[in-house]
């Protein structure tokens, strides 16, 4: 007993001494290990048998980061427990733990501390500590209805194939996964929604479930209130803007670019078309279901999804990739440099510095990891096409799913790889950058608040 109160009480010490974003990171790492045993064990599988313990942390990073890459097919693989082991885990991944733990806390009376509230306003992404348990409620209670209608909507597509109580819990388990950007689906042989195409039904629910989700909980929270309060943040005009631009400029390219091809929409009715293109420039934005084969696209069409990939959705939402601010501060920043103006602006406002310099950070980062696996993966994978490696890549690092079929076909190395990819992309770059350099951030500050000489240095 004594033993257990010494290791409690280390416990707690431990965590009173960690930052916001270490406490994140390890809070990723433990419920992603503790979900790769659960799938572990003989009950999670429909045979009876693991897949050995990395093809489960790969599950399970996959689910935890709502990334949808897989290397065994859901639906025909994992048990009825083993399916809603991994729907958890998307939902935990989706909304973040903490947002789950703070619901916890009120449910049970606790008092949440202002350590508490500081890492809550880490985990939801939000700009001020006042409010973050309010605004957590919100994201919780808005997920909930959110996934309900989609739910009942998808209900009404899978119930005349699957069956009642089939096409209900269909319906329930991929609409968590569309909201929360999974990717993953239980169709069964790895063909996703590539059975559904002309269906209109589901290629609204699913994009609307996809979008709604990667604008972000404060951009819809603000869309909400928008009748009574009448006005929108800077954020959420260029999340909005951004947004709309890349879905319609993405179905209009991918359109133009498919719907002659017969491997992807070069058979399909001209409605069929229409829902492809569009479905196919939603989910790259971090969802991964597919309707048409990922494959089967042209070299143009790759290269596009990759370029949506990278972008992802929104921050505070639970879409991964770079993020549409972040592209959207370099694009402005860019045109205001070109143009000649002293200040960058948008919408009226003039931009902090210190958004720029994180977009850039944001940005590096990205590009650097996701080359250094790159090359990782070719050197493991030297008869795989660089094309499909580059994809899987991408949509690693960005948390989308969409796979060329390489994935399932890896070798050890590349799968720890990916994992790795995964992972920084969901808890983000720059968090574990700060958790890395945090000592040497502190020794910094330690010395005291002084500027050194400028020293110039030629661009372009």
């Amino acid at each position: 007993m004594i033993n257990i109160v010494k290791k409690g009480g280390r416990m707690t010490t431990f965590m009173r001494h960690r930052s916001p974003a270490e406490i994140l990171m390890f809070g990723f790492a433990a419920v992603i290990f503790l979900g790769a045993v659960i799938l572990n064990l003989p009950v999670s599988s429909a045979s009876g048998q693991s897949p050995g313990f990395l093809n489960c942390l790969f599950t399970a990073t996959s689910s935890v980061c709502v990334t949808g890459l897989v290397v065994v097919d859901t639906g025909t693989y994992w048990s009825l427990f083993g399916q809603i082991v991994i729907i958890l885990l998307i939902q935990i991944g989706g909304l973040g733990f903490m947002s789950l733990m703070t619901i916890f806390f009120v449910l049970a009376g606790k008092r949440i501390t202002i350590k508490n509230r500081l890492l809550i306003q880490s985990s939801v992404n939000s700009d001020r500590v006042q409010g973050v348990v309010k605004f957590t409620k919100y994201i919780v209670f808005s997920c909930l209805v959110i996934e309900g209608v989609g739910a009942l909507l998808l209900s009404f597509v899978f119930v005349p194939d699957y069956g009642l109580g089939k096409g209900i819990y269909f319906g329930i388990w991929h609409s968590i996964s569309s909201f929360c950007n999974g990717g993953f689906d239980l169709i069964g042989g790895f063909q996703s929604f590539t059975g559904y195409t002309n269906n209109f039904l589901l290629n609204f629910t699913v994009c609307a479930l996809i979008v709604v989700g990667g604008l972000g909980f404060a951009v819809t929270s603000e869309i909400v209130s928008y009748r009574t309060t009448r006005r929108l943040s800077m954020h959420s005009k260029i999340v909005l803007s951004i947004t709309a631009i890349l879905v319609v400029g993405g179905a209009v390219l991918f359109y133009i670019f498919e719907h002659a091809n017969p491997e992807t929409m070069g058979n399909l009715p001209w409605y069929g078309k229409i829902y492809a293109a569009f479905y196919q420039s939603v989910t790259p934005r971090t969802a991964g279901s597919n309707t048409i084969s990922q494959t089967g696209l042209n070299p143009v069409s790759k290269v596009l999804t990759i370029v949506l990939m990278f972008i992802g959705g929104s921050p505070g939402s639970t879409a991964g990739g770079v993020k549409t601010t972040a592209v959207a501060m370099m694009a402005i920043t860019l045109f205001t440099e070109l143009m000649g103006r002293k200040d960058v602006t948008c919408f009226k406002r003039r931009i902090p510095e210190i958004t720029i310099k994180r977009a850039a950070c944001v940005l590096t980062i990205g590009i650097s990891i996701i080359i250094v696996i790159i090359m990782v993966l070719m050197v493991c994978e030297p008869g795989a096409d660089p094309m499909a490696v580059t994809f899987e890549v991408f949509s690693a690092y960005s948390t989308v799913g969409l796979t060329c079929d390489l994935t399932p076909h890896l070798h050890a190395l590349s799968k720890v790889a990916l994992i790795i990819t995964m992972f920084i992309g969901r808890v983000g770059p720059l968090t574990i950058a700060y958790v890395i350099t945090r000592k040497e951030r502190k020794e910094l500050e330690n010395k005291g608040q002084f500027k050194l000489p400028e020293g110039n240095v030629l661009i372009g």
